[in-house]
């Protein structure tokens, strides 16, 4: 059985049998507790379902809730490279963390995997041989949006994000590839609630179409209030504001918005079809993209390890690179600068019974990789 160690708590308890030494050492440190603390646990869950369906019990994972601090963050990644001494971190949610953490924590030559952050500067000027992003460079699901935008013939879009670095990737992504005019850009509070001031300059803005990225909490709170409002302009968005997780909360609001994901349910390929079907057996609820992205990262991790150990940083980062595992989303490559080239689909919420979630409906954007990898130099 593999060691999880939660919390401080958890191990002193722990402490008290003899415990054998971990031949490798994964740090995680996600959010777990208040807002966004949905994606956290997903991220975990995923990453830990892949772990034990491996069967090997010499991987030990120490977990850390950051809280979505980044002041907390830097504090238990400290600690974990520097008492904990983790060969491999994961975990963080949030750019504004990943920005925080993942420079100096590469810099002490640990290895970073992140299952979710993809902020821009880690994909260009500031990469890393150390760093890699199995889920997405932060731009490409709203690049795909942009590219959604297009093909249903959107010419006035208003956007809107929090502003934060992902938010600010967010909005980039989009009028990259968006072809049409703005009829409005703003940027919100990270964690806001109360959209009805944002509302109303939609309402009048003469907009044909409405783009947002606001994940977790803020983007069910934006739903509702934009239900309830009676402005009927048609939404369209990441995966990031239509996960399962929202969608339960959201509810008929979501119902037809078409938006944009490397990852879903229905994909056909048999690793999904099985991670979908021991996800729902293991936690008894259906897998985000989040936890589809804990899984594939920590695949990656032990088709790595079936290679090198971390300790050979040369021959592990070269199995790393290889990303000689099964993903979730079919085929994987990284790009130049360990980012993912990969497909973004178009989805759209529906209704299956009491359950509201997403069906592909076709392809926005197809082997896709990033605008900074020609920055990166490696």
């Amino acid at each position: 059985m593999n060691k999880l160690l939660i919390t401080a708590a958890a191990a002193a308890v722990l402490m008290q049998a003899p415990q054998a030494l971990a031949e490798v050492k994964v740090g995680m440190i996600t959010t777990l507790s208040g807002g966004g603390a949905g994606i956290g646990l997903d991220v975990r869950d995923g990453f830990m379902l892949a772990i034990e369906q491996s069967g090997r019990d010499d991987i030990e994972v120490v977990i850390e809730d950051d809280q979505r601090r980044p002041d907390l963050a830097v504090q238990l990644s400290d600690r974990l490279i520097q008492s904990e001494r983790v060969d491999v971190m994961t975990g963080i949610i949030w750019s504004n963390l990943a920005m925080a953490v993942i420079p100096g924590a590469v810099a002490q030559n640990v290895f970073y995997l992140s299952p979710n952050a993809g902020p821009s500067p880690l994909a260009g000027r500031a990469c890393n041989q150390n760093y890699f992003n199995v889920a997405w460079q932060n731009d490409n699901l709203h690049e795909a949006a942009g590219a959604y935008a297009n093909s249903a013939g959107y010419g006035n879009s208003f956007i809107l994000a929090p502003n934060y670095p992902a938010g600010t990737d967010a909005l980039t992504g989009y009028k990259r590839i968006y072809e049409g005019d703005l009829a409005g850009e703003v940027f919100t509070q990270l964690g806001q609630t109360d959209y009805a001031a944002e509302i109303a300059q939609i309402r009048a803005s003469g907009a044909d179409s409405v783009f947002f990225f606001l994940p977790g909490g803020m983007g069910i709170s934006f739903l509702k209030q934009y239900a309830d409002s009676g402005v009927d302009i048609p939404v369209i968005g990441p995966a990031f504001s239509f996960d399962q997780g929202i969608l339960q909360a959201v509810g008929d609001a979501a119902l037809g918005v078409v938006n944009t994901s490397q990852w879903n349910k229905d994909i056909d390929n048999p690793t999904n079809a099985a991670f979908v079907e021991s996800f729902v057996e293991a936690y008894d609820r259906l897998p985000s993209l989040y936890a589809s992205q804990g899984f594939d990262t920590a695949n990656l991790l032990l088709s790595a390890l079936e290679v090198a150990e971390p300790s050979d940083a040369d021959a592990f980062r070269d199995a790393l690179r290889a990303a000689d595992f099964d993903s979730t989303r079919g085929p994987f490559e990284f790009g130049a600068n360990h980012h993912p080239i990969q497909t973004i689909y178009a989805r759209e919420v529906v209704q299956e019974g009491d359950i509201f979630t997403n069906r592909i409906i076709g392809v926005a954007l197809e082997n896709h990789s990033d605008a900074y990898v020609g920055d990166c130099q490696m």
